[in-house]
């Protein structure tokens, strides 16, 4: 997140904030660091990734699992542009659908660091689900102990 940096006479700063460090036993915040920005600099930074219509998916209605693979995202933006999440919509997903980041309407200018076309999260089965389809494809097999013979 962007913020202004205020220092008695000084000039407002805007900053966002790269590191804390942590009193091990109090968990106190005992030093921060910050990086100065200007309007439009472009920096790579970790966007949280939102869900929503998770009630309404037909793959999660049907049971099915939401695997997150990437709660976060690196992004290229501007950083007079950082967003504060990027929100990826299961409606109409079903169970076995895989959500990549080309799926995901980004914020004009932002784009990711990565080329690729990378998994942000999937819609699996149960695996209660998985278990009795696994035991429905096999074929129960009968052994012969005794072969009557045929009387002529």
């Amino acid at each position: 997140k962007l913020l202004n940096l205020k220092v008695e006479g000084h000039d407002d700063v805007r900053v966002i904030c790269r590191g804390v460090e942590r009193d091990t036993v109090k968990d106190l915040p005992t030093h921060v660091d910050f990086m100065r920005l200007h309007r439009n600099t472009r920096i790579n930074i970790f966007i949280h990734v939102e869900f929503e219509n998770e009630a309404t998916a037909p793959g999660i209605k049907k049971g099915g699992v939401l695997v997150v693979t990437r709660p976060e995202v690196e992004l290229n933006v501007v950083a007079g542009d950082i967003p504060e999440k990027i929100t990826v919509d299961l409606a109409g997903k079903d169970v076995g659908d895989v959500i990549h980041i080309s799926d995901v309407t980004l914020p004009a200018g932002v784009k990711p660091t990565i080329e690729r076309d990378f998994i942000i999260a999937s819609i699996s089965a149960p695996s209660g689900l998985r278990g009795s389809d696994e035991e429905t494809d096999e074929t129960p097999v009968t052994e012969v102990i005794h072969e009557a013979k045929d009387a002529d």
